[in-house]
């Protein structure tokens, strides 16, 4: 089993499915990634939940980045910014490790998460 994502014209993901393993072709095929996009007439990039291709999981949204060959989530917040290496975002202040926070835009800082409020 394997998981393909659907990209529009902008580079955004549409639509994952799950299809064929890309070493089970069926006659006449020779890759998976190219009959689906066929049949839709998107392209169609194929995604893994583990990352062990194209940096992260395919979710809708997401951006297809045939440069990095990534897919990159949207962007939580101004702020912040694209960390090249895992194509995920980060916050311009590291989240402290002793607690539950939130993070606030205005302030660029993190806030405490109190219970009961």
């Amino acid at each position: 089993m394997a998981h393909y994502a659907f990209i529009n014209s902008k580079n955004i993901v549409t639509e994952v499915i799950v299809g064929r393993d890309e070493d089970d072709l069926a006659e006449g095929v020779t890759s998976w990634e190219a009959y689906y996009g066929d049949i839709r007439g998107q392209v169609c990039v194929r995604t893994s939940y583990n990352g062990n291709i194209r940096k992260n999981y395919a979710g809708i949204g997401y951006t297809y980045d045939a440069d990095r060959d990534a897919f990159i989530p949207p962007t939580p917040y101004p702020s912040w910014v694209l960390d090249e290496e895992t194509c995920l975002w980060v916050p311009p202040v590291p989240m402290p490790e002793d607690g539950d926070y939130n993070w606030n835009e205005s302030t660029q800082s993190w806030d405490a998460v109190i219970e009961g409020s």
